[in-house]
C-alpha cells in the first residue's frame, strides 16, 4: 500500500462552505449531497475548519440549537490534514491515531483539493473503489 497515494483515492472536488454560512444551511447541504462533512474555507480556498455529522450530534447532545448559528460556532479547527502525495498507509495510520474519519487534502498553493475518508480507504481495500481498471469489479 506504500505505492498507492491519496490523490488516487480522494474525493474531489470537495463540498465547501464559508465560516459564516448558517449551520442549518450546511446541514441541509450535507443531507442533499449525502455527505457527512463540509470543509470550511476562506475566500482563497484555504482551510479554516471542518463541520461533520459528529459535530451536529454533539450539538444535539448538549441541547444546543443550530438555529441562527453559523458554521464557525460548531466547526472543528484543530485539524489533521494530508497531501495528495502521501501514501494511503500513512493516512490510515493518521486516521486511527487521531480518531477521525475525514482528512482534508491540502495543497500549499491551491488550498483544499480533496477529501479522503475511512469510506474511501475501505472501498479501495474491498475492491469497490479500485483504482486499477484491470482489477475493478465488473
Amino acid at each position: 500500500m506504500d505505492d498507492i497515494f491519496v490523490g488516487r483515492l480522494m474525493s474531489s472536488p470537495v463540498t465547501t462552505v464559508a465560516a459564516d454560512t448558517p449551520a442549518e444551511t450546511a446541514a441541509q447541504l450535507m443531507l442533499d449531497e449525502g455527505i457527512s462533512s463540509v470543509v470550511v474555507v476562506d475566500e482563497d480556498n484555504q482551510l479554516e475548519g471542518i463541520l461533520t455529522s459528529t459535530d451536529f450530534v454533539a450539538v444535539a447532545a448538549e441541547g444546543e440549537s443550530a438555529v441562527d448559528a453559523s458554521v464557525a460556532e460548531f466547526m472543528s479547527t484543530d485539524l489533521v490534514t494530508t497531501t495528495a502525495n502521501e501514501s494511503i498507509e500513512a493516512v490510515a495510520t493518521r486516521l486511527i491515531e487521531h480518531g477521525t474519519h475525514h482528512l482534508p487534502v491540502v495543497d500549499e498553493t491551491e488550498g483544499v483539493v480533496g477529501m479522503v475518508t475511512t469510506t474511501d480507504l475501505t472501498a479501495y481495500l474491498s475492491g469497490i473503489g479500485e483504482t486499477d481498471p484491470a482489477r475493478a469489479p465488473a
